[in-house]
């Protein structure tokens, strides 16, 4: 692929996040062509690469070998900075001040503690665009709290919309909340420079990731809110339309998504299966609906998943075979539209991506760099952007404050 301009070029972004949603975030703004710098420790290092160190996983090179923590780092440079040194605090803010954004996904009280929060930040750059992404915002008694995705989404009551009706809430995602904080963060970074871009200030921005899921829970939220109790779930079922759901095709666990939304697309299904011809009008059909989708499983478990996706998507009825990954790395149509990039890495070899949703051109956006391995860029920004020299970068390995290794955490005093 040919280089391609990219939107946020020339613009230095900070980040302290961690796990999947704040990595996601600023993910996005390094395929746009950000300058993403990653701020990890030795001891307090991103905890996708692993949820809990040993010896023999340091030994290993298990900090390199997550393939989550590859997918949301990539186009990133890494450093690692002791934050709870003073050195490592200070050198810090002074990358600060030569940045436009900061992102960090920490629990309320970590940064207040390191005396790192945006009052500090400001005065080390009066200009900073930072944003904040606790799971459940910088003020309110949730704030200091801490949750992952999972219990993100368990707190914004969108598990219990979810599901069928005999079933318990059902969640979406083992972390569907990172997920939609990460695409919300994104969205607020990308807001709040284009206002300092027009009027030359600076801003805080506290992103609540629970709040980021109350929109797909709005049906849910106005029910309740209007009738004093909450829907009942229905799982694929939709209210207005059908057949709607998911249905069985021929082969082990093969199932292909269904959705007649209109008259002509119940039509043309119809004249594709002779045994819905009973069935009438929508109305008819809702009321008829546990008949009608075992009509249309009897067709479809007769079939390949494919093949049932081919026909009806060729009559113009809505349809998609459920892939699984192995499946999705032969998909022809993601294949034809360059969906996978295939970058290799040190310790895991070539590894696919899946490229950057958004489009400059008619081709994807190139993924120049696979995930950066811990401070692999230490001298590139420690040395060359803030100017130590190489005596001054040794003394600071030989502390600790930076360095290239996972460390067993030490008795400090958690922060």
């Amino acid at each position: 692929m040919n280089h391609q301009a990219r939107p946020l070029e020339g613009i230095r972004i900070i980040d302290l996040s961690m796990g999947w949603a704040g990595p996601l975030a600023t993910r996005n703004l390094a395929d746009m062509g950000a300058q993403v710098i990653k701020v990890e420790s030795c001891e307090r290092f991103d905890w996708w690469r692993s949820w809990e160190a040993t010896q023999a996983w340091i030994a290993d090179n298990g900090a390199e070998k997550s393939p989550q923590y590859l997918y949301v780092n990539r186009n990133k440079q890494d450093i690692t900075l002791d934050l709870e040194n003073p050195r490592g605090r200070e050198l810090l803010l002074q990358l600060v001040a030569t940045a436009d954004a900061l992102v960090e996904n920490y629990s309320g009280g970590v940064l207040p503690k390191l005396q790192l929060d945006y009052s500090y930040l400001i005065e080390a750059n009066p200009g900073l665009v930072m944003v904040s992404m606790p799971a459940f915002g910088s003020t309110g008694p949730w704030s200091q709290f801490r949750a992952y995705g999972s219990t993100v989404e368990h707190s914004s009551g969108l598990p219990h919309l979810v599901g069928d009706p005999e079933q318990a809430p059902t969640m979406q995602h083992v972390a569907f909340g990172d997920a939609v904080g990460g695409l919300n963060g994104t969205a607020a970074i990308l807001t709040a420079l284009w206002h300092k871009q027009r009027s030359g200030e600076g801003q805080f921005v506290d992103l609540s990731q629970v709040e980021c899921l109350f929109p797909l829970a709005a049906p849910g939220i106005l029910h309740q809110s209007v009738y004093g109790q909450s829907p009942r779930r229905s799982g694929n079922k939709h209210p207005d339309h059908a057949p709607h759901g998911v249905y069985p095709c021929e082969g082990d666990d093969a199932w292909v998504v269904i959705q007649v939304t209109d008259e002509i697309q119940w039509q043309r299904l119809q004249d594709l299966i002779p045994a819905l011809a009973p069935f009438g009008d929508v109305d008819e059909r809702l009321d008829k609906r546990e008949a009608l989708d075992e009509c249309v499983r009897a067709w479809t478990q007769q079939r390949p998943a494919a093949v049932v996706m081919q026909l009806l998507q060729g009559v113009g009825v809505t349809a998609a075979k459920l892939n699984n990954a192995q499946a999705i790395l032969d998909e022809p149509h993601l294949q034809d539209r360059g969906y996978l990039q295939w970058l290799e890495r040190e310790y895991v070899g070539v590894q696919p991506h899946p490229s950057p949703p958004f489009r400059v051109t008619a081709d994807p956006i190139p993924i120049t760099s696979p995930a950066p391995t811990l401070g692999q860029h230490n001298h590139d920004i420690l040395g060359e952007l803030l100017g130590l020299g190489a005596a001054e970068l040794e003394e600071l390995e030989q502390q600790g404050v930076i360095g290239t290794k996972p460390r067993m955490p030490s008795a400090k005093k958690a922060i």
